[in-house]
């Protein structure tokens, strides 16, 4: 069994246009999540990627690049590209790690390759991690992506809206946070069997994917089991916006 860590990377973002290539402390974000995947001691650390730009950029700090193509509606759906062309055994573990993670410490990656490998015996091909949310700025932002789970530990659903729906705190204007009760952030990195991403591109897209923009409910839609953990360190900022770039200037200032 090998691990591969995949990094998608596509040039265009609705948010801040060609973010992965944007400096950040004499860097391109993109650099940054790679030498982080790089530190996690897998096997293999591969940027995915349709666009030249990228490429040229990645190859420059000596990255390996495959190119895919431009169809893809999804991360994930470009790795399963980059899969079939390699070939992984069907017991590989595939790691989709966002290009946009900069600080996403690498503990974090083994940990979710770890629980993938322990939940194998029940029949789960695909594990992720989640971190609690502690106000209700992060809870209400649809950015922040919430998922529920049960007792096993297996995702029931992800949504940009706020679940579960807290009826009698949240009826009015003053919202009160429920005293009992976790509101949890899904971390957006993925470990999937290689055999599995085949199957998930092969599957068509769904409601659910399309109106929530969250290509992980295509494989509830289908059935199929996602074991979630609780990540044992903060994941760190992600680039989304220029509000975040900024933050992570100054973060890095701070750390210098």
């Amino acid at each position: 069994m090998r691990v591969y860590i995949f990094i998608p990377a596509r040039y265009h973002s609705t948010r801040l246009a060609g973010k992965l290539l944007c400096d950040l402390a004499g860097k391109p974000v993109l650099q940054h999540t790679y030498e982080q995947a790089i530190k996690a001691k897998c096997d293999e650390v591969i940027i995915a990627t349709d666009d030249q730009r990228i490429k040229a950029v990645a190859e420059k700090f000596n990255a390996k690049v495959m190119m895919t193509a431009s169809s893809h509606q999804s991360g994930t759906e470009r790795i399963a590209e980059c899969v079939a062309k390699l070939n992984l055994e069907a017991d590989d573990i595939v790691v989709n790690l966002q290009g946009d993670e900069p600080f996403l410490p690498p503990i974090l990656i083994q940990q979710l390759v770890k629980n993938l490998v322990a939940q194998w015996p029940n029949h789960v091909n695909m594990a992720t991690l989640c971190e609690v949310m502690h106000n209700q700025e992060e809870i209400f932002n649809p950015n922040n992506v919430k998922v529920i789970f049960n007792e096993q530990g297996l995702a029931t659903y992800f949504s940009r809206a706020v679940i579960p729906w807290f009826r009698d705190g949240f009826k009015s204007v003053d919202k009160t946070l429920p005293k009992e009760y976790c509101y949890y952030r899904h971390i957006g990195i993925y470990a999937f069997r290689a055999n599995f991403i085949k199957q998930y591109a092969q599957w068509p897209t769904t409601p659910w994917e399309k109106l929530e923009a969250l290509e992980q409910l295509r494989v509830l839609w289908y059935g199929e089991k996602i074991h979630i953990e609780i990540a044992k360190e903060a994941p760190g900022i992600g680039i989304d916006t220029q509000e975040d770039l900024s933050k992570a200037w100054q973060m890095l200032q701070r750390i210098k």
